[in-house]
């Protein structure tokens, strides 16, 4: 009985770093409208979001009966199967959310529990089906199958959600945002006055509607007969909710010129909050709460191992249990990075200006936006010139994104578009809710935001590619975590059950090894994306610039004379490990490179127009590092494939030669650093006569590898890989020196401006 206590608390202790992983993934869900729109301050928000969520938290009744017997039909397994079901769910469940957090990847919590909680059930009776296992069937023994012990309509209907999510929640997204955009344009400031406090009736009635029968479904105050009650009366509710909200709103906007989409996308936010935990909390402590009952049952038994008929009937969960659960939520919510990270995925996908797109592009979404534009093209032919215009009207742009661009902090979409995201997302989910449709809020609540930024025209023609790979990268995430959670959950059963106790200590210390891991990870693509931005916020005078300039430049001179030497000793001793070292480090610098040159668009529009001649000489020395980063790639890459494929070494007078070469290159680099450092450019000279002399040298070297070919003392292979390293360096040495010249041409234009 120790062993199943300890894995108890194993159980307990997955559930409290279920309940954080979970909130980071399903944060998204309720905060992006609020958050995209600027519609508030982020600790308003970060308050409201909160209240709904331990309001829910509260109000749920904390036991999820797709736990208990959902998936399964725990009359048929014992105990001890039972709690390795258990622990195997809730191990697959926190490390996958935790996976998808990393890479801010938004999926469903609940399908990730569903499918772990299948697969588990599969290996548990796939060995008792090995094992020879019987079951009673009307009082019959029988010998067992696996669907004997598996309720697969279930899992069928999950399936079935993700394609219903997708569909209709993206199509009525669309139809829904594009009638709102004739009613209210970009400009709605002008058109709220008139059309806004009937715009928020209907949105709040809609929320409403959604907070009944959604959020307090499972509430644990509701009974049965309170919210039949409450759905025999939902139309004379939502009339009055209506009328009464329309005539708030209204006067709020006459007398105090208060926005009524403001509070129409802070009551939405509260209410998906509510929801989120009165409904989606008993998918993070549903399995250790039914593990813990379990327990119970095998302790009144006198702990004997018996059939697990038990779990079929209906228990409450402590109040004081919900009110931990929800404490933690709130806190994982305030003070998870990872949840920012998620919720930048989608916001990223749906923000209505250009810039630097997470995502690269797709055959599937090039021909998709080839085939959109094509028909776009054939309608505005056959549709009456004057109903286009006017309808092009209704969707422009241009002051809203000229006020949007001499704002601070601007918003990434409106208060329009935010209250259609909240409105929309609340009645498909309460629609499904009401029809037993097991609808996932989080596939409701991204499509409907790609659908409403889709019709804003946020994919333009320079993003659509990016963002339409962005979705079907997300979309593709979901129908992986079914997969993935059902093959793990399956093996870590399996693997539980046959090791015991040992195989739980051994899943614990896999766990936090894979949290310390990708807490690494996760810290390092922070780290990066941040650099970026401080340097897209900082870089916003000359000074700035320069500066900057200067100190890419020093690091990329240090990195290429480190590359260079460590390449060539790497070749000479067949050293695999070191160059693919390498091959990861040139890569990361490139990438690194590629994201600043993204957002030189960003950079200038900062800058005064009169200082464009800065801007100019920025963009040429990050070009000139975009070509020594990829000389660098173009130089070691051959190398590693050439030790890869076990080629001949290189011969020792090449050897010798190419040391050589490295030492003249570490002397050429390090003048041309203490020539930045010191900002002696009139030294300029030296350092041609320097490039010179290396040059010079490199050409004895290519005479030597034509004798040495002419003689057969090398293959095809060595020739070939051994000039490419000349050219290559060759090559190196021109952007260096190009680089520095425009790093002085940048210093005289400083010192003219200055004067």
């Amino acid at each position: 009985m120790d062993m199943y206590l300890i894995f108890i608390f194993v159980l307990f202790a997955l559930a409290i770093s279920d309940l954080m992983v979970g909130v980071a993934n399903d944060a998204v869900n309720f905060l992006n409208s609020s958050l995209g729109s600027r519609v508030a301050p982020r600790h308003i928000i970060m308050i409201v979001a909160s209240l709904g969520v331990l309001l829910g938290a509260t109000f749920s009744n904390g036991m999820m009966e797709v736990a208990r017997k959902g998936l399964f039909y725990p009359e048929h397994l014992l105990f001890t199967e039972v709690i390795i079901l258990f622990m195997a769910v809730m191990f697959t469940d926190v490390l996958l959310l935790d996976f998808f957090n990393t890479f801010g990847l938004p999926t469903s919590t609940t399908v990730s529990l569903v499918f772990g909680l299948l697969g588990a059930a599969v290996g548990i009776s796939w060995l008792k089906v090995m094992n020879g296992a019987t079951i009673m069937v009307d009082g019959t023994a029988q010998v067992a199958h696996v669907g004997d012990f598996i309720n697969s309509s279930k899992a069928l209907a999950i399936i079935s959600s993700i394609l219903l999510s997708v569909v209709f929640s993206f199509a009525f997204g669309i139809f829904v945002q594009w009638i709102s955009r004739l009613i209210f344009s970009f400009n709605f400031e002008k058109t709220i006055k008139y059309y806004g406090s009937l715009w928020s009736g209907a949105a709040i009635a809609a929320i409403t509607y959604f907070i009944l029968i959604k959020g307090l479904k499972d509430a644990s105050f509701m009974t049965k007969e309170n919210f039949q009650l409450l759905k025999d009366n939902t139309l004379l509710i939502l009339l009055s909710v209506f009328l009464g909200s329309a005539a708030i709103m209204q006067l709020l906007n006459w007398l105090w010129n208060i926005n009524p989409l403001k509070i129409v996308v802070i009551m939405g936010t509260f209410a998906l909050a509510l929801a989120f935990a009165g409904n989606d909390l008993v998918n993070f402590i549903g399995v250790p709460l039914a593990g813990l009952e379990s327990f119970r049952l095998f302790q009144a038994n006198g702990g004997n191992d018996l059939l697990m008929e038990g779990l079929n009937h209906p228990v409450a969960t402590e109040t004081y249990m919900l009110i931990i659960a929800g404490t933690i939520m709130v806190l994982t919510l305030w003070f998870s990075k990872k949840a920012r990270t998620v919720t930048e995925t989608e916001l990223n996908l749906s923000r209505q200006d250009e810039g630097s797109e997470r995502f690269g592009s797709s055959i599937f979404a090039r021909v998709l936006v080839r085939r959109v534009i094509r028909v776009g093209t054939f309608f505005s032919t056959i549709i009456p010139q004057s109903t286009v215009a006017k309808i092009s009207k209704r969707f422009d742009q241009s002051e809203f994104n000229e006020r949007v661009r001499k704002e601070k902090n601007p918003p990434m979409f409106d208060l329009v578009r935010a209250s259609v995201n909240l409105m929309v997302s609340s009645v498909l989910i309460a629609i499904g809710t009401s029809y037993k449709l097991p609808l996932s809020t989080t596939y409701v609540t991204f499509m409907v935001a790609m659908s409403t930024s889709l019709v804003d025209g946020a994919w333009g023609r320079d993003s659509a590619v990016y963002r339409i790979t962005g979705v079907f990268s997300v979309i593709g995430g979901w129908f992986v975590t079914a997969l993935a959670a059902f093959a793990v959950a399956l093996g870590i059963s399996i693997f539980v059950k046959w090791a015991g106790l040992i195989g739980v200590i051994i899943m614990v210390g896999l766990a936090v090894f894979a949290f310390y891991r990708t807490h690494l990870t996760h810290k390092k693509r922070s780290k990066e994306k941040q650099l970026l931005l401080d340097e897209a916020e900082t870089s916003t005078s000359v000074d700035n610039l320069f500066e900057k300039s200067t100190e890419a430049a020093s690091k990329i001179y240090k990195q290429v004379t480190s590359t260079f030497s460590k390449a060539v000793e790497a070749l000479t001793n067949e050293n695999r490990k070191e160059l693919k070292s390498l091959t990861t480090d040139i890569a990361e610098l490139n990438e690194k490179i590629k994201k600043q040159k993204n957002n030189v668009h960003k950079t200038m529009l900062k800058l005064q127009i009169d200082n464009s001649d800065s801007g100019n000489y920025y963009v040429q020395i990050l070009d000139f590092q975009r070509d020594i980063a990829n000389s660098l790639e173009y130089l070691v890459e051959p190398l590693l494939s050439h030790v890869e494929n076990q080629h001949k070494p290189i011969t020792p007078e090449q050897a010798v030669e190419l040391n050589e070469l490295a030492k003249s290159i570490n002397v050429f680099s390090k003048f041309v650093q203490s020539v930045i450092h010191d900002a002696t450019y009139d030294k300029l000279p030296e350092v041609t006569a320097k490039q010179a002399a290396i040059l010079d040298y490199m050409k004895t070297m290519r005479k030597n590898q034509i004798k040495r070919i002419q003689q057969k003392e090398v293959g095809n292979k060595n020739s070939n890989l051994y000039l490419n390293m000349l050219l290559e360096v060759r090559k190196l040495m021109a952007f260096q020196v190009n680089m520095l010249i425009s790093l002085r041409d940048f210093v005289e234009f400083q010192t003219n401006r200055k004067a």
